[in-house]
């Protein structure tokens, strides 16, 4: 059974639930034993990217991941502001004034660190037990309370086709298109919606503006590097070399360090008895024997607590 992560370049039109999905059809007729499959954090249908898709005990370890840190790469539209604030939806506020260059990289550092965001009425919010994007889709009004988000980084950029470098010249020449996009780069905490900072910034600037582009570079320890895409999944499926394509379950805690025990402290810690004298620095460790995890634990004052423990 296959116990670890497949990094996803999600595309374009795909929600994470269908991605899952399509991971569960491609598994099941590579005629692989039925095993839990989760996401590591939802992405919008219409960006792309980084989604890490959980299998088997590696789902015990999801939560971790939706708590991580996210960077993404975005382009702001300005001169209408959507509905949903991306580019799907329907124009409500227009704009003729555009930025410059120089104004929006003068604008973004009152948008990092700890700031105040109100999410989009299109989202995933609960509001009385309903997703706030079924009540507005529904023609109610939705009013979404503010909420504290953290932005680690907030820098203008635009890739190169190439992915060579870009003299300061080329970059400020390449950053607006007729001054009406500019392609940010963010690292942002858990709960930030995207689309909402675009809003903001676009405010900020005395315009309207919406998302046009979204693409997730990096999902806590997992960046673009890793991720594969569903056809790359489907052939190494079909190829039967599937555990290529699986990252290990211990990827997700390159933060964490190891912790040997023996082969009877192992037996204890799988049936999650606390390990009591055990000498250990304060914090979570992952317990292994013999190179194998055993449990994420917690050293405490009186000994090690599992926190999750796998099943391997």
């Amino acid at each position: 059974m296959l116990n670890g992560w497949i990094i996803l370049d999600k595309p374009v039109g795909l929600g994470s639930t269908t991605a899952v999905s399509a991971v569960k059809r491609i598994l099941r007729e590579a005629g692989e034993p039925k095993t839990k499959i989760g996401h590591g954090g939802t992405l919008d249908p219409l960006a792309s990217g980084v989604l890490p898709i959980a299998l088997g005990e590696a789902t015990k370890l999801a939560g971790r991941m939706l708590d991580a840190a996210k960077a993404y790469e975005f382009t702001i539209r300005f001169g209408g502001e959507t509905d949903t604030l991306d580019a799907e939806g329907e124009v409500v506020a227009a704009s003729d004034l555009r930025p410059t260059a120089e104004q929006v990289e003068a604008i973004l550092p009152r948008f990092m660190g700890e700031i105040e965001q109100v999410p989009p009425a299109y989202s995933a919010v609960k509001i009385g037990g309903k997703a706030a994007y079924a009540r507005a889709r529904a023609g109610e009004d939705v009013d979404l309370k503010s909420r504290k988000v953290t932005i680690h980084s907030l820098l203008v950029c635009h890739p190169r086709a190439s992915g060579g470098p870009a003299s300061l010249e080329e970059q400020r020449d390449s950053r607006f298109r007729g001054n009406d996009e500019v392609t940010l780069s963010a690292v942002v905490s858990k709960g930030t919606y995207i689309r909402s900072l675009a809003r903001d910034i676009a405010h900020a600037l005395g315009s309207v503006g919406h998302v046009s582009y979204l693409r997730r570079t990096r999902a806590g320890p997992f960046s673009l590097e890793s991720a594969i895409s569903l056809d790359f999944l489907e052939e190494a499926a079909k190829a039967r070399a599937l555990t290529r394509t699986v990252l290990p379950l211990t990827a997700a805690l390159d933060d964490i360090p190891a912790l040997p025990v023996t082969p009877d402290q192992a037996r204890l810690l799988r049936h999650g008895q606390r390990l009591s004298g055990f000498p250990a620095k304060p914090g979570l460790s992952l317990a292994t024997s013999e190179g194998t995890p055993v449990a994420l634990v917690e050293a405490l004052a009186d000994g090690l607590k599992v926190v999750r423990g796998f099943n391997l």
